[in-house]
């Protein structure tokens, strides 16, 4: 679930870093165990107070958007990210102490609730939140003028020029958008290395080596085993990112000509994308010659007559028929399902704990189509998710890693397949398989070409926070990992007056991102695992676990752990393994593999 300037929030309470501490805990002379103890009572039930107390506003900010609801919501937000601040900063005191594995868990994970670690001196913490409330300003301020033919203005938002990089195919025009947007960051340089020195004085007065250090310790492994994890995950899926990149690259040629190389990397610009990270938008230039996947489920929900609810409905139907219980009367009185016409809302789909037991909610805007069939499955993901670890004390409410929550729903919406849909009665008969590779396809447009983009953007970050990148050559080395990992390169040359990281919204914004990786490698593990207990012999990407009590049970012992075990216990007790797997993905995308060496036949693959 997203929050609208959380991050600007949490900078303004990191002052508090070097308020008095006045606690019932503290006590004068040596820490001690007992001190410990009572000191994570104090803190988990003051920041579960202040975090439902946060929830109840933000959700009543973002269904009744309004100047009033807006500070009431950062008002609440700032009082519990000050309270973590203070708590976190004051845990340090324990950190010499022999304590139990729960105690210790806690302590560490009360620190890592921080992603933007401030100085203690408190001119520097000011001067920090300062610099990234400027950066996120410039970034959600950020437009451009173009002048058409005629020499008339026009000013464009990120919002138009992302319409404009999916839609458009005329060359110029996505090298002009590409350029144009990229026009909003260089000013934010200067403050970017000042943050990173500001950041990393702020880790290293929580113990560690750098903040880079600090977000890859959330991983129950020494951070930079952790940066090697990530290396071998990618090297398991990078044979099918190399064909997917050498087909999309032959088609774009037929497209564009010699402005696609051969045999090069990829120019950024055509891929549909401002940031090149998602390749859907160009699906129909590299389609095969027989589209059709044989299910129109827009059509068929129409037909029947389905409506919001109903949607919903079935979404909870597969998490029943997987043996968990049905979402409490409060869900259907308290969820937004469609947009209202009295007032302003926050559209996109999200999923909450509002109290963080049993008040779930969804808030969307449904339309009755096929895209949000599945986005209700993936957000009902997150709630049955949140219910199973509502008993886990307040420091273990959350997924076992970062990447655990979001890969559970889309692990759920990949079991949305033909056999699912034809057991709920929405299609006649599972269309033939000669179908598939057109879905899958359009599945690898979206989830694998994001796996390289979704690994180096921290890459990058992590190298700056440790100074394996130095400052002076801060674009070319965001060019270096974008050539190695992705295949791209700019449409027009670039230099270090530039500074393109800056116009990705979560550089800027301080949101650490290996998460969307991870989610995208374990929601395959997980489906594959499931799909095994569920039984079946058909191909991965036809099985569904809609009806299976024994995934169901396997599922909700996972799910029920929260962030009380490191997460290759949890891993354990869905999959059986301790390691993160990528080679649920090969699995899954065999038959189009197999196709897209075929059509690779012949041609470069590679740059």
């Amino acid at each position: 679930m997203s929050r609208s300037n959380v991050l600007t929030k949490l900078l303004i309470a990191a002052w508090v870093l070097t308020a008095p501490l006045q606690l019932a805990w503290a006590q004068s002379g040596p820490p001690t165990a007992d001190e410990a103890r009572r000191f994570i009572a104090e803190a988990q039930a003051e920041l579960l107070d202040l975090a439902v107390e946060a929830e109840r506003s933000a959700w009543v900010s973002a269904t009744y958007i309004t100047d009033d609801t807006e500070i009431l919501a950062a008002a609440a937000y700032e009082r519990f990210l000050s309270a973590t601040v203070r708590y976190a900063t004051a845990s340090t005191r324990f950190d010499a102490l022999e304590l139990s594995d729960d105690l210790k868990r806690k302590l560490h994970l009360l620190k890592l609730s921080i992603s933007l670690p401030a100085p203690s001196d408190p001119k520097k913490s000011s001067e920090l939140t300062r610099i990234v409330s400027r950066m996120e300003g410039m970034y959600g301020k950020g437009k451009w003028v173009r002048k058409g033919a005629d020499g008339a203005e026009e000013t464009l938002t990120l919002g138009d020029m992302s319409r404009i990089m999916a839609n458009s195919r005329d060359e110029k025009e996505l090298r002009d958008i590409w350029v144009g947007w990229r026009a909003i960051s260089p000013p934010m340089r200067d403050d970017y290395m000042r943050y990173v020195e500001l950041a990393n004085e702020g880790a290293r007065g929580l113990g560690f080596k750098d903040c880079g250090s600090m977000w890859r310790s959330k991983y129950d492994m020494p951070p930079d085993d952790f940066a090697a994890e990530v290396d071998r995950l990618w090297e398991q899926v990078k044979p099918l990112y190399l064909s997917l990149h050498a087909y999309v690259r032959q088609r774009l040629r037929a497209t564009y000509g010699d402005v696609v190389p051969a045999d090069g990397p990829i120019p950024a610009h055509l891929l549909g994308n401002m940031w090149a990270q998602e390749w859907g938008n160009i699906y129909p230039l590299v389609a095969p010659a027989e589209d059709d996947s044989g299910i129109d489920l827009t059509a068929r929900l129409l037909e029947n007559d389905v409506d919001e609810i109903e949607m919903v409905r079935y979404g909870e139907r597969f998490f029943t028929s997987l043996g968990f219980e049905p979402l409490p009367e409060s869900f259907w009185e308290r969820s937004m399902f469609i947009k209202p016409r009295d007032r302003d809302v926050v559209c996109h789909a999200s999923a909450w704990d509002v109290d963080q037991i049993d008040d779930l909610r969804i808030k969307m805007c449904i339309e009755i189509n096929a895209e949000d069939f599945e986005t209700i499955h993936h957000e009902l993901g997150h709630n049955f998710y949140q219910r199973a670890y509502n008993e886990q004390p307040y420091l273990y409410l959350g997924s076992a890693n970062d990447g655990f929550h979001e890969a559970i729903g889309d692990a759920i919406a990949l079991s949305v397949t033909p056999s699912y849909l034809q057991q709920v009665g929405l299609i006649d008969a599972e269309p033939d398989p000669s179908k598939d590779i057109g879905l899958l396809l359009q599945q690898a447009m979206n989830k694998i070409a994001f796996l390289p983009f979704g690994l180096l953007i921290d890459q990058w970050r992590w190298k700056l926070f440790s100074g394996e990148f130095s400052p002076e050559e801060a674009n070319a080395s965001w060019w270096a990992l974008r050539l190695k990992y992705q295949g791209i390169a700019p449409p027009v040359s670039r230099t270090e007056a530039d500074f393109d990281p800056g116009a990705k919204y979560h550089i800027p914004s301080n949101v650490p991102y290996t998460r969307y990786f991870l989610a995208r490698i374990l929601q395959f593990q997980f489906h594959r695992s499931l799909c095994e207990i569920a039984g079946g012999d058909a191909p991965l990407h036809r099985r569904s676990i809609y009806g299976s009590k024994e995934a169901g049970a396997r599922l909700q012992e996972m799910l029920a752990m929260g962030m009380s075990r490191p997460w290759p216990d949890a891993l354990e007790a869905l999959t059986g393994q301790r390691e993160m797997d990528a080679t649920a993905i090969i699995d899954y995308f065999a038959p189009l593999k197999e196709w897209l060496d075929a059509q690779n036949a012949g041609h470069p693959v590679g740059w």
